[in-house]
């Protein structure tokens, strides 16, 4: 009889989520490992915005994300929307000639690669879509109807609640210390912080951040890239919007009942200025308001400075490390686009030791020392 596989998940953000999910109800025994509590690292502080309008720096990265987004929807369709999955949309719109051609252009790829685009103009937009903006009538916006936002902390849970409930176990409050091998570099058992050790052979490091510190424990060197964001919630007594927009200094989305979200890549160069993170709320809120009026009578909740988990390239790395048997990537920006399609892919090759061919240019073996 073949013995049981046992799985340790580093990082349960919605990547480790997803490939912990689908190999726990794939037979595998499954413990998800995480210094915090599940969905509340990156995944809670992202602008959580399932797309791949944005990811036309390679026709296979572009390919990878437009499968994620087909993944939302069969997951939504398996585990039910409620509460995490809000496919209303996203609106894109420029500031000035030149950025708006840049758009205008990348519009016209999107739509040659078969990606639903529509072009409206602002008083359009009030009139059907979110009469709650400030924008000039004739300025042209783009809608791509097929994108969607994400509420990635529900969805972390919902999908950690129903691997637990066919067997998965989980190690919150806890970190890895060292992931042992044996003579022929398998993985043998990973030791956690709270001095336990879990027998395993397979280990999968999802651990965003701390995705080059876990490679680390194999050996492996994962060069990642340093990109802290800065992210801040808006309460307020009624959400003005109703979708995810990128407006031209400022993204906004909701984010549940009274709620909004707002990052700006411009306030991002500011964090290492040394500014504190509440003034650059501030500075985030005061931009927000200038594109939806209506935020001016909410209030700042929640501000929070993350770094992003990019690898060096600004490409996923996903799947086995041949010199580590049983060692696993799961490493990406975007991940809220990503998690799904990179959680039934990894699973699948986890199990059956075949590379599915939209993984072919992500492996993590481009990063070999």
């Amino acid at each position: 009889m073949k013995p049981q596989r046992v799985a340790v998940v580093v990082g349960v953000g919605v990547l480790g989520a997803s490939v912990g999910w689908n190999l726990s109800r794939s037979g595998v025994d499954v413990v998800f490992v995480d210094a915090g509590r599940p969905g509340e690292g990156v995944t809670n502080w992202s602008f959580s915005w399932a797309n791949a309008s944005n990811k036309t720096a390679s026709k296979s990265y572009f390919d990878l994300n437009v499968a994620g987004m087909e993944a939302h929807r069969e997951l939504a369709r398996t585990i039910g929307p409620d509460s995490w999955w809000y496919p209303d949309g996203h609106l894109r719109w420029a500031a000035d000639p030149a950025a708006e051609r840049k758009l205008l252009q990348t519009a016209e790829l999107l739509t040659s690669w078969n990606y639903a685009v529509e072009v409206s103009t602002g008083a359009e937009v009030r009139r059907r879509l979110e009469p709650a903006l400030t924008l000039p009538d004739d300025i042209p916006v783009l809608f791509y109807p097929d994108e969607a936002w994400v509420h990635g902390r529900h969805l972390v849970n919902r999908l950690v609640s129903k691997a637990v409930a066919v067997g998965a176990e989980h190690r919150f409050g806890t970190t890895v210390r060292n992931i042992s091998t044996g003579a022929d570099g398998s993985v043998r058992s990973v030791a956690l912080s709270d001095g336990s050790r879990l027998e395993a052979d397979i280990v999968v490091n999802a651990a965003g951040p701390d995705a080059a510190d876990v490679a680390g424990l194999v050996a492996r060197h994962l060069p990642m890239r340093r990109e802290p964001g800065v992210v801040t919630r808006i309460g307020c007594a009624q959400v003005p919007v109703r979708r995810a927009m990128h407006a031209p200094h400022v993204e906004i989305r909701p984010d549940g009942n009274a709620s909004v979200v707002l990052h700006s890549r411009e306030i991002d160069a500011l964090i290492d200025t040394g500014q504190d993170p509440s003034e650059l709320a501030q500075l985030l809120h005061e931009l927000a308001r200038q594109v939806v009026p209506d935020l001016g009578n909410g209030h700042i909740t929640q501000t929070r400075v993350a770094n992003r988990p990019i690898p060096a390239d600004g490409f996923p790395s996903v799947g086995a490390v041949a010199s580590v048997p049983g060692y696993y990537e799961a490493v990406s920006h975007s991940g809220i686009t990503l998690g799904p399609v990179i959680g039934r892919v990894l699973a699948s090759e986890i199990l059956s030791g075949e590379r599915d061919r939209l993984l072919t240019d992500f492996h993590p073996e481009r990063f070999a020392a």
